[in-house]
């Protein structure tokens, strides 16, 4: 009887062992045809118009040492998503899923490296956990289908941790040991480059914390420091040498400005409450975001004091750090905040394993009534409209909107009557097919938003009209997907904002006041311009001919009659 127990419990624990890989390749798939689905939709303002236009001039012009948006030195941040989104380009075409190929591969990357990790430091099954709850996450989901910086820095800077967390697990003085923590020092210099300095500050203050509340600093010891820097110099170094020498005026800018100007002063007008990003972390985890504070006491309090690996530990203080860090800087965004997430998810992951399946019903409780709320709030949004046209949008995205409510109702009130009947893996597969499935509403209904969130309308009107000889002006805005949709750069008028530094050297590009413009526009040759509704209605006052081609309440283009 006793040999028959042993058998049965061990095929139990392969059966189990065997579902939860199975399930995390099912939900693999399912968060990349949710990605694929949603690669294609036109590109929003200002982020994804600015970085993908980036990355198809680095194209056209050949130079992939020096960024340039709308032809303009732009030197705000490193080149890493610039090359890997211009590679896409050049092989598929200008197309959307291109520009956000490296995005969403990143995003997927970043949840197969938590899981491995999960695995690795504890059970298959805590690292099956940890992928669920980074997939559980809509915040984090719904990134890896937006182009911006943040999710390329997500990756390597989880990449960093993690390959440090794996080298401390391994032998002392093992191949091992060496290789990951090389692999953390590469990470290290792939985050420098997708992000600046910041690549080097969240995991060197996090290690640096966790030595302290230690008082044990034998891990920077083992950093493979000769090796390491080598590596670093080898993989961060070429780009800013290269790209110093070719432009004198860039290291004042990337470091003075982009980084010390940035955190200490609101010269970027991205002020916020310190308690900014708060909200966006427990939100961003919404399913299980009542069950955060618990998951990490129990983190903390699982691993005790000693000279042992204390990975969920470092891990929250990793992610403790960049609230902090963001919370104090005087310029805030919200995607700013997604580097934390990996680390959370990490310990969430722990959490929803070690935890009585009663208590985490009892976390989603409260779920239900935020599902209501939201879908209330879809219900009512075309209320608070400015304009018609707005109005017509959000008609348009709230069907949508409403059925990713229900989605997370259907999350809210399914899953904790799993969790009470001991259904744990059953209630967190759910819960993640959920989210991801709520999250693809969601993103449908942005999309419904696409007119007045993108300037593709805009785009399409001018096609038809352009010629090589035509010229392009925008005046006193400009729209940054407009540029990547027509494929050529436009002339500034009277507007500089974020291309400022580039102008200095490059004057030529832009008319510097409008005063200066009807005399351009009244050149011979065909001419198109982009313009706000109030601008255009002060150059029609002063007589210029303008033949209106488009109208919204956000931009006006025009042609030379």
């Amino acid at each position: 009887m006793a040999a028959a127990a042993r058998w049965w419990c061990c095929w139990k624990a392969e059966v189990n062992l065997q579902r939860n890989r199975i399930a995390l390749w099912i939900l693999a798939a399912i968060a990349l045809a949710v990605g694929v689905h949603n690669l294609d939709r036109p590109l929003a303002n200002p982020d994804e118009g600015r970085y993908s236009e980036i990355s198809r001039e680095m194209v056209t012009s050949g130079d992939w040492v020096t960024p340039r948006l709308n032809g303009i030195k732009y030197f705000e941040k490193p080149p890493l998503q610039y090359w890997a989104g211009a590679s896409a380009l050049a092989l598929f075409g200008d197309q959307e899923f291109a520009a956000r190929l490296y995005v969403a591969l990143c995003g997927l990357l970043t949840v197969g490296i938590v899981g491995y990790t999960g695995a690795r430091i504890g059970t298959l099954e805590t690292g099956v956990a940890a992928a669920l709850a980074l997939l559980s996450s809509p915040y984090f989901m719904a990134l890896g289908g937006i182009v911006t910086l943040d999710m390329g820095l997500t990756l390597w800077t989880t990449a960093t941790l993690c390959a440090f967390v794996l080298a401390e697990f391994a032998p002392d003085g093992s191949l091992a040991r060496r290789r990951w923590m090389i692999a953390a020092w590469a990470a290290m210099a792939l985050a420098v480059l997708s992000k600046g300095l910041i690549g080097i500050v969240f995991p060197a203050a996090a290690l640096g914390l966790h030595c302290l509340l230690r008082r044990d600093f034998s891990p920077l010891e083992r950093l493979e420091w000769g090796y390491g820097l080598v590596v670093f110099l080898a993989i961060a170094a070429p780009w800013f040498v290269a790209v110093s020498y070719a432009n004198p005026e860039f290291a004042e800018f990337f470091f003075v400005n982009e980084h010390f100007r940035r955190f200490l002063t609101s010269s970027h007008r991205r002020t916020e409450p310190w308690w900014y990003f708060l909200p966006i972390v427990f939100a961003g985890f919404l399913p299980w975001m009542f069950a955060l504070p618990a998951a990490a006491m129990h983190a903390w309090r699982s691993e005790v004091l000693g000279r042992g690996p204390q990975p969920l530990r470092l891990a929250i203080l990793f992610a403790a750090f960049v609230l902090v860090f963001f919370s104090l800087s005087g310029s805030k965004l919200p995607a700013y905040i997604l580097p934390a997430f990996p680390p959370i998810a990490l310990v969430l992951g722990r959490y929803l394993v070690k935890a009585p399946t009663q208590r985490l019903a009892m976390w989603m409780l409260p779920i239900p009534f935020l599902a209501l709320a939201l879908g209330y709030a879809a219900w009512i949004s075309p209320d608070s409209a400015r304009d018609a046209w707005t109005r017509a949008l959000y008609l348009e995205a709230r069907p949508y909107a409403l059925a990713g409510a229900a989605i997370l109702l259907a999350i809210g009130v399914i899953a904790p009557i799993l969790l009470r009947r001991g259904r744990r893996w059953l209630a967190m597969i759910g819960v993640a097919i959920g989210t991801l499935v709520m999250v693809d509403c969601l993103e449908d209904a942005f999309e419904q938003m696409a007119p007045r969130q993108s300037g593709l309308a805009v785009a399409e009107k001018m096609r038809p009209l352009m010629s090589p000889a035509t010229r392009l002006y925008s005046v006193r805005i400009y729209d940054q997907t407009v540029p990547f949709y027509i494929g050529r750069t436009l002339t500034l008028v009277d507007y500089s904002d974020e291309f400022e530094t580039g102008l200095k050297t490059q004057p030529q590009l832009r008319i510097a006041r409008l005063e200066d413009f009807p005399a351009h526009w009244l050149r011979s040759g065909e001419a198109l311009a982009i313009m706000h509704p109030d601008t255009y209605q002060k150059l029609r006052s002063q007589g210029l001919p303008m033949q209106l081609v488009h109208e919204d309440p956000r931009r006006i283009l025009v042609r030379k009659p």
